[in-house]
C-alpha cells in the first residue's frame, strides 16, 4: 500500500475527482500537528508526504522525519533549498516545477510594466486625488536580462518577447537551448551595462546567494530596473537600498531579505521601489496545477516508477 498525505481537503478532493490508482490511500495532513492515529500508515506501507506551500516550524520538520516508511517528500513550491537540511536518509525530494511557472511569469511581467509605466506611482497619487501625468519609459524596444533560464525564466522570456523586447537569458552555464542562446553567469559583468531591466528568477544556492551585490548593481546603467521574483537572499538588500536612495536604480520585488519585510524597513519607502508580498505563484490556478502534477506522480509511483521533478536524494 502507498499512503500519500496531502496538505488540504481541496487537494484530496481534486485527486479523488478522478480515479486514484489501485493501492494508493490518500490522507489529509498538513504536518502542523500529529498525524491522527486512524490515518497512520500501516506497517510496511511506503509513504509520500506532500507538504503545504508555507513555512514549517522545526517541530513540523521533526514530525515529518519521524514518519515510518517515508520514501518521498513532495513540495508544491519550485524552491527546495529550505527542505534539504530536514530530510532523513533514504528519501526522495520532489519539487513543484511547472506548477508556478505561469503565475510567477505573469507577476514578473506585471512588475516590469507597473514600474516602467508608473502604475505604482499613479496608484499612490490616487490616494491624494492628484492628476500627475508625465512621460514614462516603454517596455517595447527595451533590452531585458533574465537571470535564470529554467521553466519560469523561459515563461518570462516568452511573455517579454510578446512586448517587442530584446531578451537576454543567463544561467549558471552557457548553452543553446531550443534555439535560444543562454549566456553563462560569468558573462554578467559584460552584459549588465547594456540592459534596461534585470529580472531575477534564480533558486537560492551557495553560488546565487548575494549574487546581486554592490558590484553587480554598480554595473547596471543609470535608471535601470531590478525585478526579483526568485529568492530574496539573491540580492544584497543594503546595497540595493543604497542605490535606490541615491535615485540611480529602481526595483520591483516580490521577494525580499528579510522576509516578511518588517515594518519600518527602508525598502518600504525607498524611492523607485515597488514591493509585493511574495505572491508570484499564489493564484487560483495554483491548486489545480498541483493536483495535475500529483495525479501524474501517483500514477508513476503506483507503477513502481520514479516520480517526476526529483531534486535531491538523501
Amino acid at each position: 500500500m502507498l499512503t500519500v498525505t496531502v496538505p488540504s481537503t481541496e487537494v484530496r478532493d481534486g485527486l479523488t475527482a478522478h480515479e486514484v490508482p489501485p493501492g494508493v490511500r490518500l490522507v489529509v495532513w498538513d504536518v502542523q500537528s500529529d498525524l491522527p492515529a486512524g490515518d497512520a500508515p500501516a506497517a510496511g506501507d511506503d509513504v509520500v508526504v506532500v507538504l503545504p506551500n508555507s513555512s514549517l516550524a522545526e517541530e513540523a520538520w521533526r514530525r515529518l522525519a519521524a514518519v515510518p516508511g517515508l520514501r518521498v517528500v513532495h513540495l508544491t513550491s519550485a524552491g527546495y533549498e529550505h527542505a534539504l537540511p530536514h530530510l532523513p536518509a533514504g528519501v526522495l525530494l520532489c519539487n513543484g516545477r511547472g506548477v508556478h511557472d505561469d503565475g510567477t511569469a505573469e507577476l514578473a511581467l506585471g512588475l516590469v510594466l507597473a514600474a516602467q509605466r508608473g502604475i505604482d506611482e499613479a496608484a499612490r497619487a490616487m490616494t491624494r486625488h492628484a492628476w500627475e501625468p508625465r512621460a514614462r519609459s516603454s517596455l517595447a524596444d527595451r533590452r531585458v536580462l533574465v537571470v535564470g533560464a529554467g521553466s519560469i525564466g523561459s515563461a518570462i522570456r516568452r511573455r517579454l518577447e510578446a512586448f517587442e523586447t530584446d531578451v537576454v537569458m543567463v544561467a549558471r552555464t552557457a548553452r543553446v537551448e531550443d534555439g535560444v542562446v543562454v549566456h553563462g553567469v560569468d558573462e554578467l559583468p559584460e552584459l549588465l551595462p547594456d540592459v534596461d531591466v534585470v529580472v531575477l528568477v534564480t533558486p537560492l544556492t551557495d553560488e546565487t546567494e548575494r549574487l546581486v551585490d554592490a558590484a553587480f548593481l554598480a554595473r547596471m546603467r543609470d535608471g535601470a530596473l531590478l525585478v526579483n521574483v526568485g529568492r530574496g537572499r539573491v540580492v544584497d538588500t543594503d546595497a540595493l537600498v543604497a542605490e535606490l536612495e541615491r535615485g540611480r536604480l529602481r526595483a520591483a520585488l516580490d521577494v525580499t531579505d528579510p522576509e516578511p519585510l518588517p515594518p519600518g524597513h527602508p525598502l518600504w519607502t525607498a524611492p523607485g521601489a515597488l514591493v509585493t508580498p511574495h505572491v508570484g505563484g499564489w493564484t487560483d490556478a495554483t491548486t489545480p496545477r498541483v493536483v495535475r502534477l500529483l495525479r501524474r506522480q501517483l500514477t508513476r509511483l503506483a507503477a513502481g516508477l520514479e516520480p517526476e521533478n526529483v531534486v535531491a536524494r538523501t
